[in-house]
């Protein structure tokens, strides 16, 4: 039998966090905490919906949440079709089951698991003004990433094509691969130009040119664009299989973004690389300021894939309050340690 606790929790940024729909300070979240009481043995998940952004942000979502957790302590079993529309609270409580069952943080058997290879992962630059985010850059090449991607639309647009000039005049794109993300910042009356000029400096994709929800203008500009786009909030609040398809075949994008906390769990998420592989769209997994438990799902799971392509996994270092995890970056890879000591996570949520 399980039983399951809730437990809310407000993390700390250490530094402003500027996204597309604001700066964040503070984050709430959700951990659940499953326990086997006949095996002595408990899992945790964490749920955490993005204020603005997540599908699944209602004030409704600690009920709905408490709701689930009743229904699996009673049936023995996530209910998936009830909880499609609450991608956070599935991500939540598969990663607890898995957890559970793996009764270590290695909640998948893999050579990352067993840390031997490590996750190639972008380095993110963050909104900022010029000057914060020319710094960042330098820093993030001194580390050693080779894939850099930058958060595009917060400032002056020449002064962004300043950055990315500044980056190809000492690096080719053999050396450094860049991403952009617009976050939905541009009109469609504008986006095809920009785009032109941001495709002279040889960028591997730009996510999110315009807002979601302009399928027919997304189209237009996947289908004319030499600079290859990714889906992201696009995929946010589609969550019914024949709607998928709908999208993808409507907008027939280059590559997608997945979140699991943001489009569908760990469930909804390998739905999208099923549907995306049959129809030639390419995909990468990225995480979305979940603190280090849900940071250590993601990877995990992630791992199984084997992936190649630079992924946009965090690295642990966001919250002043976040719970230790055996999980560092080396360079431009993410690594689990299995040697080093577990955290103490009953101990953390008390």
């Amino acid at each position: 039998m399980y039983h399951i606790e809730t437990i809310r929790r407000q993390l700390h940024f250490r530094q402003p966090a500027g996204t597309s729909r604001g700066v964040y300070i503070t984050r709430n979240v959700w951990y659940i905490l499953l326990t086997d009481t006949e095996n002595n043995a408990y899992g945790v998940g964490e749920c955490a919906p993005l204020p603005a952004l997540s599908c699944d942000d209602v004030p409704e979502y600690e009920a709905v949440l408490k709701n689930a957790c009743k229904r699996l302590e009673e049936r023995g079993m996530i209910d998936r079709k009830a909880l499609l529309s609450y991608p956070s609270i599935l991500f939540g409580l598969e990663t607890a089951l898995q957890h559970l069952y793996a009764r270590s943080l290695q909640l998948w058997h893999t050579p990352f698991s067993e840390g031997k290879e490590g996750i190639p992962i972008n380095g993110l630059i963050w909104m900022g003004n010029f000057e914060d985010m020319y710094l960042r850059i330098e820093e993030k090449i001194q580390q050693g990433f080779r894939c850099i991607k930058l958060k595009i639309g917060a400032i002056d647009f020449e002064k962004e094509l300043e950055l990315l000039a500044y980056i190809r005049r000492h690096f080719t794109p053999r050396q450094i691969v860049l991403r952009v993300d617009a976050n939905g910042a541009f009109s469609p009356v504008e986006a095809l130009e920009k785009l032109h000029r941001l495709s002279e400096f040889d960028l591997h994709s730009i996510e999110q040119p315009i807002r979601a929800g302009q399928w027919q203008e997304m189209a237009k500009l996947c289908a004319s664009s030499s600079l290859p786009i990714a889906l992201d909030e696009e995929l946010i609040g589609v969550n019914k299989r024949e709607r998928k398809i709908e999208l993808l075949e409507t907008i027939c994008p280059q590559y997608i973004v997945l979140k699991p906390s943001l489009h569908g769990g760990i469930s909804g998420s390998e739905e999208w690389m099923e549907l995306a592989t049959e129809r030639g769209i390419g995909f990468w997994v990225t995480s979305a300021l979940e603190s280090n438990i849900g940071l250590n799902a993601i990877a995990q799971w992630c791992a199984t894939m084997h992936p190649s392509v630079p992924q946009g996994l965090g690295t642990g270092l966001l919250f002043t309050d976040n719970i230790y995890c055996p999980l560092h970056v080396n360079g431009d890879c993410l690594w689990y340690h299995p040697e080093e000591k577990e955290p103490d996570i009953l101990n953390w949520l008390r």
